[in-house]
Order: structure tokens, then sequence, then C-alpha cells
């Protein structure tokens, strides 16, 4: 594939959360899906750059028809399907796609039926006799909480009797256990639950000013690590999370392994993290600007994978191969996605051809899923011949006799917005609209048809009853950018209505995943 036009977005992580070894992370966002899907649905019909505050509306494909300050996230929602990532929602926009691991049912159901010692299943590494092995010496890296960013913007901008509507749990207004910890992730408090995991986390030893004196590590603890540095990829606060994961490496040391604590676990083995942690690790220099250095670890991963699956081919039990199959594809879907950052393009289409074509363990709704994803690849590079083909071959494996589907519209949609038929683009995702109300993505696409078409206070009427029909969920990051960058197409004048916003926001909305100045712009306000 040819990479001319592409205009990927940059990195903005999403949710991370453990898909294994179960605990009690795995039924955190299984149990608030609805709550977590406001935080995760943006459009599909356009793609932008948050680090670098994007100015430049763009279709998935064809010229741009405007120059404008409308701005988006790249989409995300739960996949359809226990063993495919996000690679195959159907809200996958064909450009980078922030990683998220809320945890599938389906999948921690898959996980409990497997046997300890396949799913840590890993390899030690080697120490020579008589040489100190080399500790993991993790510590918590700032002295205070993480302090609420909303509730500072809103007594800047509104006041203290405004900020006194404001009601949401933090740390203290919980229990300070695993429970506390659960409450503040179901109810969206991402940062009291980062703060809540640094008190639990000095508990072991590893707190404030401990790092690089050794301690011993537990699953508890290492899972307390692995949710808490997913926590904060989440927030964006990624100067934080280097230095926090800067020494876990790559759990390749002694003391994460069930072997080098014998006395106290003397009938297990392998790895004590989680096989996420390990992923989250190997991908985590794509947003610290390095995606090359983490293609080449998720490469590795792949390859141990890889190993781990073919030696449990003719061994017990028969379950084991297709467990660290699962992890295998979930390796691919998180190369396919930092070959989306490279622009290799020929790489994805090696990787997705292979997953469609040589699996023959893979669903024809799995096979469907992978043939939309590839079409819209496609489709971010300009290649509206070769999508509309990808398309056509996932339409081929629908139900025989069935109606079009969501991502049936969405696909279309995207289709016609890419030829610039705008119109025409709005009537689709307005009929998938009709087959998942209140969708907050499929609003945000059928918004920038509007503005494409010129319809700009149309737009604006659209996004704003979608807030008032359902403020929770529709006060996303998504449509809080593009309703403030409306705002400033309008009228010079947009302060209030900004502001308007933000009382919203006070409200109705513990956290979010990018910042006030970007959301809503307030910095750029006349």
């Amino acid at each position: 594939m040819d990479s001319k036009g592409n205009n990927i977005s940059e990195p903005s992580l999403s949710q991370y959360f453990a898909n294994d070894p179960p605990s009690f992370f795995d039924e955190i966002a299984a149990n608030k899906a609805s709550v977590n899907e406001s935080a995760t649905e943006g459009t599909n019909a356009v793609a932008t750059n948050y680090q670098n505050q994007g100015t430049c509306i763009k279709a998935t494909a064809g010229p741009n028809p405007l120059q404008s300050n409308f701005a988006n996230i790249t989409s995300q929602s739960t996949p359809n399907t226990g063993t495919i990532g996000n690679l195959t929602s159907h809200t996958f926009s064909g450009g980078f796609k922030p990683p998220e691991y809320i945890e599938n049912p389906g999948e921690l159901e898959e996980d409990l039926k497997v046997p300890d010692q396949v799913r840590n299943f890993w390899e030690p590494p080697h120490t020579e006799p008589g040489v100190p092995p080399l500790l993991t010496m993790p510590g918590i890296q700032i002295a205070n909480d993480l302090p609420d960013l909303i509730a500072a913007a809103v007594l800047e901008h509104l006041g203290n009797q405004e900020l006194c509507l404001r009601k949401i749990l933090n740390a203290d207004s919980v229990t300070q256990d695993e429970r506390g910890l659960r409450s503040l992730i179901a109810a969206g408090c991402y940062r009291a639950a980062v703060n809540l995991t640094g008190r639990l986390l000095t508990i072991y030893g590893q707190g404030y000013g401990r790092a690089g004196q050794p301690s011993k590590h537990s699953p508890h603890s290492l899972q307390l690590w692995f949710t808490r540095l997913t926590l904060l990829a989440k927030l964006g606060e990624y100067e934080l999370l280097q230095q926090e994961a800067e020494p876990f490496e790559l759990l390749n040391r002694s003391d994460v392994y069930y072997e080098f604590y014998s006395e106290m676990y003397p009938d297990k083995t392998g790895s004590i993290a989680s096989f996420s942690f390990r992923l989250l690790l190997a991908e985590l220099p794509i947003y610290l600007g390095n995606p090359q250095l983490a293609l080449d670890r998720l490469s590795e991963l792949y390859v141990i994978c890889n190993e781990i699956k073919q030696y449990y081919n003719e061994r017990q039990p028969p379950e084991a191969q297709e467990f660290w199959k699962k992890r295998e594809l979930r390796v691919l879907h998180a190369i396919v996605n930092c070959a989306l950052i490279m622009k290799k393009f020929n790489l994805i289409d090696d990787i997705l051809r292979s997953m469609i074509f040589d699996r023959s363990d893979l669903s024809k709704e799995e096979r469907r899923a992978l043939f939309s994803a590839w079409g819209r690849i496609y489709l971010q590079i300009g290649d509206i011949f070769g999508a509309e083909q990808k398309f056509a071959e996932a339409r081929r494996l629908r139900k025989i006799y069935s109606q079009p589907d969501l991502r049936d519209l969405v696909d279309k949609g995207l289709i016609t917005v890419a030829k610039n038929d705008f119109p025409e683009a709005y009537a689709t995702f307005q009929k998938a609209l009709h087959l998942e109300s209140g969708n907050t993505m499929i609003l945000n696409n059928m918004g920038v048809c509007l503005l494409y078409a010129g319809k700009l206070k149309d737009a604006i009427n659209l996004f704003e009853r979608a807030i008032n029909l359902n403020p929770q969920k529709s006060l996303n990051e998504s449509l809080l950018v593009n309703l403030s960058t409306l705002y400033e197409l309008e009228s010079n004048h947009s302060k209030n209505k900004k502001l308007n916003l933000l009382r919203l926001i006070n409200r109705y909305k513990p956290d979010l995943n990018i910042s006030l100045e970007i959301c809503l712009k307030l910095q750029a306000i006349n």
C-alpha cells in the first residue's frame, strides 16, 4: 500500500485494564461498560493530532473540503468479539487506535478455565551461580496526590459557588482497599484511583521515596502497579508513567517470577505479573515518541507467544494452545496499531492477510470485522477503490438475507465521506443511529457531515441536543472538542457557551482523558 496522503493521529492512550490473570480488577469495566462508553467513543470521519492540537478537519480519504479548527479523538469502543482487539471494533477509524483492555466477560470466563501454570507460563531469566540477581525496585515518584484538574478550572473560571456543585468520589471517601479502588474506577474517578493505588503500594514498601530500595513482589502488588500505570496512561500523564514504569523494564528480572519466592510459593512457577502488564510495557515507547522500539519489543513478545503456543501443541491441557493463540493475536493487533503510527502499510497488509486467510479458527464475524478494519485503513491512505473491495468482502460474510448492521452502515458512511458526499453520509449515519440510539460516535460523525455540508448551526444543535438528552454519556472528549470548535467558528464570543459546557462537566464528569485546555480551548477563547 502507498502511504501517500495519510495523516494518522498521534497516540492518545485510552483504557488499560487487565484481561488476565483474573483478579478484583477484572470485573471493574465489565460491570461499567455503559459508564466508560462515553469516554471511549469518537468519530470515524476525522482524525487529529492532540499533542499538536490539530487544526485541520480531515476525512478518512479524499481531499479536505474545509480547513478549520475542528478536532477529534480517534474512536474507541469495546470489541464485539472476545479474541479480537480494538482493530475490529465497529468504531475503528483506520488510524492509530489507543489500546483498550477493558475486561471482556467472555475472555474472563476463558481465563478462569485455564490452570495457573498455563496462564503464568514464562521462562525466568538465567542467573549465574554466586552472582546476586538484579532486582525490580519500583517506587511512587510523586509526593502528593494528583490534583482534580476539573475542579481547578471551575474555581478559576466560574468561582467557588459553582465548585460547590461538584460531587465526586475521592481517595478519602472510599474504603482504603481493593473495594474502594474498584468503586473509584467504576465511577470514572481515575485520578482519585491513582491516588489510592499510591497509598496501597506504600503498604508494600513501594511508596514515595522507595524507588531503588528492595522489596518483595506479589500478584497483588504487581497488579496494583499495573493498574496504576494503566490509569496514568489513560489520563495522559506520560512523564510520570515513564518514570514509574522504568524500574520494571520488560519484567525480565528474577524477582517478578514465582521461582524467586520458592518458600512462599512452593507449588507455583512462571510470571507473577500479568500478560497485559508485559504488553503495556512493550507498547509504552509508542507514547514516548519511539514507535520503532515498541515494534521491536512487540515483535519479541510475539515470538515468545508463538513459541509457547507451539510448546502446548501436543501437551495438556488441550485449551492451553488456544489460550496462547489468543495472546498471540493480541500482540498482532498491537503490532498493527504500532505500524499505523509508523506508516508501515506493507507490514499491515501482510499481517491482516495472514490473519484472515491463514487462520482456519476465525469465525465469519471475526473475518468480517478484519476485512472492515482493513478497508478503513485503506481509506486512511486515500485508496477508496481498495477500501470498497475490502468492505465488499466484509458484506459477503454477513448472514444471508440479514439487514445492514452498524458495521455495514459505518463502512458505507465512511466511504461516502471519502467521496465528499456529505448529505448521503449524514443519511447513512442517521440510519446507524436508529440501530443504536444515543451512540456518540455516530452523533459525532453526523456533526462532521453537517459541518462539511456547510450547516454549522445544525451541527451545533445536534451536539447540544445530544448533551441535553444524556449529559453523562454525551459529554465525552471528542464531542466536547468538536462542539467547542463549532462555537469558535460560529462566533468570536464563544466564551459563555464554553463556560456552560464547563458547568456541565463539573456536575457530570469526574475526569477527562485530555486537558480542558484542549477540550474547551479555554486558553484560546475571546
